[in-house]
């Protein structure tokens, strides 16, 4: 299959994350594209900027007449979180246009390209962001899709020339990963989720293995250091592996946090490089962060470009984001959606502000993930000092009977516990002294988040 036959592309779901950047990569590679969404989000919004054509309602005569006269040269992409009952993308497979998923057309953009695909449970966007920005920040020709919005280029796609390297996030959810063949790969975590789709831990760790296994021969994996090894059943890869609490190829030494800022010096087995600041609370982002160093030292990128590039990162929207920090009132919002990220956001910020009270805003994401892991929610959302639970979003999914959030919430070990709606949060807020606010969620919680700056200002 040959891309370049393709004069238009459209996108079906073209406001996430990851169908955004491959839409906006081809966009600057002068290919018509259209899109539908149904949500006219602010990143619908800057790609309507770009000059991409967008419509919002799920109806085939917004489909544009380039897109539906010219069948031959239109390519179709799709993402899983698209309903089968989508009427646009019903026309597409009627009509029987050539139709990839996201994952699909992301591997054969990397088909020609020396790849570094950054994979695991957590961790994959802000690892591929600060690897990304490392990279383009020492003159190496690089391409990244990333899956978020990275402060420093206020965008999810950073782009190369025609023959640059390719940074991307090997996604785990419907076994997506394993369209691609890196020749570079790390896996930062393997957590049991996505029981919808593996239904146990151990057919999760086989998807990881054969994502290794399309490592290409002579390549590198770099593995954080507490995953297990026995899922690698390769000896033509080099493995490298990572840690911030233990001494292994490449360590994270030194770590404290000052004003905000996690400082941390990193031993390799010959040297140590010393005065790293990393603007991302939390030693799981020094994790992160350290994943993306050693694989920037692997392609030979400077001791010094290495270290100015991790004091001058910015960070990336929705990830551990500061918005306000004064001896007043502190507000963070974080992506985590899962019970150890929500942890370990819940005790990076205890970490830095140990003396002060901490009010959760958390929106669960997924009836069938707060149902398989509602235990462990309640655990982890019962390290706040005030909670405050939003009703569950479903995103792709159906109302799943007996799962709600006022179970969860009866579940908190917490004192001070409300279930409210979205739109009742600014005036509980209102009400409520706040010192320090943490928001976390991977739903459309983030729409809330300008609105509760404003008011805390």
């Amino acid at each position: 299959m040959n891309l370049n036959q393709y004069k238009n592309m459209y996108f079906v779901g073209i406001g996430g994350i990851g169908m955004s950047a491959l839409a906006r990569y081809f966009n600057f590679r002068n290919v018509n594209i259209f899109g539908y969404d149904k949500n006219r989000s602010n990143l619908c919004l800057d790609l309507e900027s770009e000059n991409i054509n967008i419509n919002y309602s799920d109806n085939i005569d917004l489909i544009p007449s380039e897109v539906k006269e010219n069948k031959k040269e239109t390519l179709v992409i799709y993402t899983p979180a698209i309903p089968k009952i989508n009427q646009q993308f019903s026309y597409f497979k009627y009509n029987r246009y050539k139709i990839l998923k996201r994952a699909e057309l992301l591997a054969k953009v990397t088909e020609e390209h020396f790849t570094i695909a950054v994979a695991g449970t957590h961790g994959k966007t802000t690892t591929s962001s600060i690897l990304a920005h490392i990279l383009y920040n020492s003159d190496v020709d690089c391409t990244a899709f990333l899956g978020g919005i990275c402060s420093n280029y206020n965008s999810n796609l950073l782009l190369g020339s025609t023959n640059s390297l390719v940074v991307v996030e090997a996604d785990e959810f419907d076994r997506s990963f394993l369209t691609l063949s890196p020749d570079i790969a790390v896996i930062t975590s393997i957590a049991l989720d996505h029981l919808d789709i593996y239904k146990n831990k151990e057919n999760l760790k086989i998807a990881f293995a054969e994502f290794i296994n399309n490592i290409k021969s002579g390549g590198t994996l770099f593995l954080e250091e507490s995953i297990d090894t026995t899922i690698i059943e390769r000896d033509d890869i080099s493995v490298l592996k990572y840690s911030t609490s233990t001494i292994t190829d490449v360590s994270s030494k030194n770590i404290f946090i000052e004003d905000e800022i996690m400082h941390f010096d990193v031993l390799f087995k010959d040297e140590i490089v010393t005065d790293f600041k990393l603007k991302m609370g939390g030693e799981y982002n020094v994790s992160n962060a350290l994943a993306a160093i050693t694989i920037s030292k692997k392609l030979n990128v400077s001791n010094d470009n290495i270290v100015k590039s991790i004091n001058s990162f910015e960070g990336i929207e929705r990830r551990f984001e500061t918005h306000i920090s004064n001896n007043e009132v502190v507000f963070i919002d974080d992506y985590a959606h899962h019970p150890e990220e929500v942890e370990k956001s819940i005790l990076a910020v205890r970490n830095m502000y140990s003396d002060r009270e901490i009010t959760v805003i958390f929106q669960p994401h997924l009836y069938s993930r707060t149902k398989d892991f509602m235990e462990e929610f309640a655990t982890s959302l019962s390290l706040s000092d005030k909670l405050i639970l939003l009703e569950i979003y479903a995103a792709r999914e159906c109302k799943i009977e007996g799962v709600t959030s006022d179970i969860l919430l009866q579940k908190c070990k917490v004192k001070d516990k409300k279930l409210c709606t979205k739109k009742e949060v600014l005036s509980l807020i209102e009400k409520n002294e706040v010192d320090v606010l943490l928001t976390l969620g991977a739903g459309d919680i983030s729409t809330i988040i300008k609105p509760l700056k404003d008011k805390l200002l």
